[in-house]
């Protein structure tokens, strides 16, 4: 079942990796950040993430702002990594940070 999962995941974000389309700031403004949640998963992304995606946007890695990924395969690939992204252990990157992070990922890919 896990390998299942895997693979699963994998084709998915091979599928998806060409998405590379620009949102940012500029063209969308501010994210607001409204809720406790969403800003402790803003800094999970800035601490963990933005070095590669700034902004969700592509940089080192694809954008990951325009991924139709649901949560449970973003943390698959956090926890796993893919391709040349590392994989966040629990000690790095915290479930609950995890979750902020996705909250986070997920209001970012809505903002318009």
């Amino acid at each position: 079942m896990k390998r299942r999962i895997a693979v699963l995941a994998v084709l998915t974000a091979t599928a998806v990796a060409g998405c590379s389309a620009r949102r940012s700031e500029p063209i969308a403004g501010p994210l607001p950040t409204l809720s406790p949640e969403l800003a402790r998963g803003e800094a999970a992304f800035d601490q963990n993430c933005s070095r590669c995606h700034p902004g969700g946007e592509k940089g080192l890695a694809p954008a990951i702002n325009n991924k139709p990924l649901p949560g449970f395969l973003i943390k698959f690939q956090v926890r796993h990594g893919l391709g040349a992204m590392p994989a966040f252990s629990k000690q790095e990157l915290p479930p609950e940070e995890l979750d902020d992070l996705v909250r986070y990922l997920k209001e970012l890919r809505h903002h318009r």
